[in-house]
């Protein structure tokens, strides 16, 4: 049986996949209940409204978002923050220009240490003791 002390309260409990307390899971399931009442009141909100009229962190709000608890496909004002720089987008984790500034830093990090690993020679394969020993 694995313990851990929730990240929220701090209290001992029995690891489970939400990796919170029973207490702490119950208050995180009122606060999903919650938005979606209001979310289906108020069908144009964005989640800065959302936060506001129910008091409950944005951070909460996205992870109903990402863990597809609280859809928006029909929500056209709800957006997510970019997990880079908080741009409001309406899919993925990050925006457009924060995915094409990782994807150049990756290319241009990949053709750097292509550049600076030295051109192996042939004879010095893994078999070359082995080679020698049979006189090739």
């Amino acid at each position: 049986m694995n313990l851990d002390n929730c990240p929220k309260c701090g209290r001992l409990y029995v690891k489970n996949i939400m990796d919170l307390c029973q207490s702490c899971l119950k208050e995180l399931e009122h606060q999903y209940e919650i938005c979606v009442e209001y979310l289906r009141k108020n069908r144009g909100t964005n989640i800065q409204e959302l936060s506001d009229a129910t008091e409950i962190p944005i951070k909460e709000i996205t992870r109903f978002i990402r863990e597809g608890r609280i859809s928006i496909a029909n929500a056209p004002n709800m957006m997510l923050p970019c997990e880079v720089c908080g741009t409001l987008i309406r899919e993925g984790h990050m925006c457009d220009s924060c995915r094409s500034r990782l994807t150049k830093d990756l290319a241009n990090a990949a053709k750097e240490s292509a550049a600076a690993e030295p051109v192996k020679k042939s004879s010095e394969g893994a078999y070359r003791a082995v080679d020698k020993l049979r006189g090739i």
